[in-house]
């Protein structure tokens, strides 16, 4: 990831110091959809045919991807759309689409508790720990992690990592998903179009984030850290948290 350096003062107390911090860079780029400028996003600038894929999918605007290309700062993807999608501007101020309706997940797919505190070791990465100013995603399978990405923008990350999944013909029913970032509503439903069953971050979700992962089947697990965590929905998937199976 493209990174600067940057001066600053430090207040510690009542100690100031000057400081050489390393802080990453804020790109712009141009999602190209079938050769129809769609908008343009704010990220980081690594892993952007991954980030082209997972959007498309993720967004709902097809479940398939045909061809991703990066050419100067324009990611441009042909997928075969499904039905006419118009956009819509969440009050987080993200800007999605209004698509197919998102299907439950039906997955069997389930994990152990150390397995969760495993792939919760693994979303932090050395770049969050220097900079502080990323978010971090991962996608693990069988407790094993096959990617990780890190972007300014926590919708990317996951983008990145679902993305990687598309192209290399991963069953995302058979994944989990580790991440730093907040689960509100159009997090999940990402998740939900994707057809992941597990999601594990270090944050909170939110009333309709949670009310969401139930109704579409999504094992939402937050708060993850070393020693702990809490599963809001569909606790089944975890092994040793809940017997019960739908």
């Amino acid at each position: 990831m493209r990174t600067v350096r940057h001066t600053g003062f430090q207040v510690r107390g009542e100690q100031v110091a000057g400081i050489d911090d390393t802080i990453v860079r804020e790109e712009h780029f141009i999602f190209v959809l079938n050769g129809t400028r769609l908008l343009d996003m704010v990220a980081s600038g690594e892993h952007l045919r991954e980030l082209g894929a997972g959007f498309v999918l993720c967004q709902g605007l097809s479940r398939s991807v045909d061809a991703v290309t990066v050419e100067g700062n324009e990611i441009r993807v042909s997928a075969p759309l499904e039905v006419s999608c118009e956009r819509e501007i969440e009050t987080t101020g993200t800007v999605g689409f209004i698509c197919r309706p998102p299907e439950p997940v039906l997955s069997p797919c389930c994990i152990t508790i150390p397995e969760v505190f495993s792939i919760t070791r693994e979303i932090v990465t050395d770049l969050w720990r220097r900079t502080g100013g990323v978010h971090c995603s991962v996608l693990a399978r069988g407790g094993e992690i096959l990617f990780r990405a890190s972007d300014v923008g926590r919708h990317n990350t996951v983008d990145k990592v679902i993305g990687y999944g598309v192209l290399n013909g991963i069953d995302l029913s058979e994944c989990v998903i580790g991440c730093t970032g907040r689960q509100p509503r159009d997090m999940v439903i990402k998740y939900a179009n994707a057809g992941v069953p597990i999601v594990i971050s270090r944050a909170a979700s939110t009333d309709r984030g949670i009310a969401t992962a139930d109704e579409l089947g999504i094992t939402l697990i937050c708060f993850s850290r070393e020693e702990r965590f809490t599963v809001y929905t569909h606790p089944w998937r975890v092994r040793g948290v809940a017997t019960d199976s739908p």
